[in-house]
């Protein structure tokens, strides 16, 4: 009951269109339930020349005013009565499938939205619980087969439940001991309904569990393509598919398997209804309880009630599949997020004064940053340098709440940064992740991507500053020229250019490099870092680095290890301590002038 009631949640704007739609549906199923009348009336007033009786809803047509029984005049009467309930029920029902499908894909189009707006707020640790296939499976697949459920599925059902009654009505009014059959077979086709419903559900959620692994395996393939074929591993990568694609195939097996035996089980029971409806109506025709136009009437009303038994049970087994879509979207649309979004807004100025005090992180009981305290009053360059796993990315992503501290209190302007709005407070920030990530567009729509509809000088600009300007002017379209997915096609020192473009286009107060320039080579980065720090005077810049020379011009540098501040100060102030920074950069130098002088031969 709660899938349904998360699916009514998104379907009720739609409700009232539906239930429109379901009563035009109930005068098809009308029209359709009365054609058995007419046939009726052929066969005991066309081809038999019965006396006319009022047994029949139609029994007006005999008044004589339409033709006399037995006469080519009511034969005709009779069939424009049957063409015109015909008609009328094919236009109805071509006017409820269309408009039941665009109200399907209405709610299909808001679930999508829905579920893309909540991986889009989640938070990084949250979304990590999910494999990417899964995701795929959710905002996608999900979503097309829930909506399923309440566009096609239960209107049939409805539909169903509405032939069933006034066919037993209508059978009732002929004689009650026409229902004879369809009770004595309801209990063991109700027995058979519930087994299967319970076998398919099983079925469906390995069936979903295989359509999400097949689609991470693509996924990662896609992804991976050019590690894959540098290791020549095709061969691995297409056994690893071969197995998804055999436990896909097997699961659906199963289910082919399961609908069969069960199919089985209902066509036996239709049967048996069918058969028995003859023999009880042929019983009561020689009695002469009954006309024998009333043979061909019930039998079809029986055959009528086992159809739409069988087609509640069809749509019961797709809901299965449906409920566990809908399961799934609702578990995730409900998934609370680990970082919890303040109320605050931020002063609309460029201060950016930043208090550390005490920070500690844990993540899965690991100590991941110890006991750090910092101030970094607005304009300052700060430099964070330390070894891998040394606690720098993560001291930066704490800065814009990617990860929420354990301990200890980070500060914007005097306010603890938990109080703000997660939106206001990442506005503040233009960060260069060191895992950097281009759209498949042009380079232009990269750069611009935190303002669209900038100016064409503007994105020119922050690409100079950025080092990019040179490049992008020699690609076959300049700054139009697409990239490709993830950057696919340009190096990866062109492709973070194009990243601190795209940070400085934002032009936010505070500057986050983080190993961002760890694919340049020594005298770009120099000449980048001098560029920023030159034109950008008034900005708070924070650069993570493996490469110490990178943060030799910082107002403060930061050597981490293990989660720590190891030693601080300025460059000369750590050059003279002669300490761990000292000796790591002097190792570096003599590296980067052994490449200098290489390069130079």
């Amino acid at each position: 009951m709660e899938v349904l009631k998360f699916g009514l949640s998104y379907w009720k704007k739609y409700l009232p269109a539906a239930i429109i739609i379901q009563l035009i549906s109930f005068i098809a199923i009308i029209c359709d339930l009365l054609i058995p009348m007419i046939s009726e009336m052929f066969i005991d007033y066309i081809i038999r020349s019965n006396e006319p009786d009022n047994s029949n809803i139609f029994s007006f047509m005999l008044s004589g005013k339409y033709g006399k029984v037995h006469t080519i005049e009511l034969f005709f009467s009779l069939s424009g009565l049957l063409l015109i309930l015909l008609s009328i029920r094919l236009i109805l029902i071509y006017i409820k499938n269309v408009n039941n499908q665009k109200l399907g894909l209405g709610l299909e189009t808001d679930l999508r939205m829905a579920t893309f707006q909540k991986l889009i707020d989640l938070d990084s640790m949250t979304i990590s619980d999910y494999n990417t296939g899964e995701l795929l499976t959710t905002i996608n697949s999900d979503t097309i087969m829930f909506k399923e459920m309440f566009c096609r599925i239960i209107p049939n059902i409805i539909d169903s439940i509405a032939v069933m009654i006034i066919s037993i009505t209508l059978l009732a009014q002929i004689s009650p001991l026409l229902l004879i059959i369809p009770i004595l077979l309801a209990p063991g086709f109700a027995t058979a309904l519930m087994r299967f419903r319970k076998l398919a559900r099983k079925n469906y959620q390995a069936i979903r569990g295989c359509n999400s692994k097949m689609n991470l395996t693509v996924q990662e393939n896609i992804e991976a393509v050019r590690l894959v074929r540098s290791f020549t591993n095709e061969k691995i990568e297409e056994e690893k598919f071969d197995i998804s694609n055999e436990e896909l195939k097997n699961s659906y097996i199963n289910q082919i398997k399961l609908s069969s035996k069960f199919e089985v089980v209902f066509s036996a029971i239709k049967q048996t209804a069918y058969i028995g409806s003859i023999a009880v109506s042929a019983v009561l025709v020689i009695h002469g309880d009954i006309m024998v136009g009333f043979l061909v009437t019930c039998t079809s009303y029986v055959l009528k009630i086992m159809d739409h038994i069988s087609q509640i049970n069809n749509s019961l087994f797709q809901m299965q599949q449906q409920l566990i879509s809908g399961q799934k979207m609702r578990d995730f649309m409900y998934k609370p997020s680990k970082i919890e979004n303040g109320t605050k807004p931020i002063a609309d100025d460029n201060r950016t004064d930043i208090s550390i005090q005490n920070i500690s992180l844990e993540i899965d009981d690991a100590a991941i940053l110890k006991n750090i305290s910092l101030e970094i009053p607005s304009g300052k360059k700060v430099g964070i340098v330390g070894g891998t796993g040394s606690g720098k990315s993560v001291l930066l992503e704490s800065l814009v709440r990617i990860y929420d501290i354990t301990g200890g209190s980070i500060k914007l302007n005097g306010r603890d940064i938990s109080e703000y709005e997660l939106s206001a407070l990442r506005e503040r920030f233009a960060y260069v992740f060191q895992d950097v990530f281009l759209f498949s567009n042009t380079i232009d729509s990269n750069i611009a991507y935190s303002e669209p509809d900038i100016e064409r000088d503007q994105i020119i600009s922050a690409a100079k500053h950025a080092q990019a300007h040179g490049f992008i002017k020699g690609l076959p379209d300049s700054y139009d020229t697409i990239v490709g997915e993830r950057g696919l096609g340009i190096s990866g020192g062109q492709k973070q250019r194009i990243s601190i473009a795209r940070a400085l286009l934002k032009d936010a107060p505070i500057l986050v490099l983080d190993d961002s320039t760890s694919a340049l080579d020594v005298r770009t980065e120099r000449k980048l870092l001098a560029d920023i720090q030159k034109n950008y005077p008034d900005k708070t810049i924070l650069i993570s680095a493996h490469r110490l020379s990178s943060v030799v011009s910082c107002d403060e540098i930061l050597y981490m290890q293990d989660g720590m501040i190891l030693e601080r100060g300025t460059f000369d102030e750590l050059m003279s301590a002669n300490g761990k920074f000292a000796r790591v950069y002097r190792v570096q130098e003599a590296q980067n002038k052994e490449i200098i002088d290489y390069n130079a031969i």
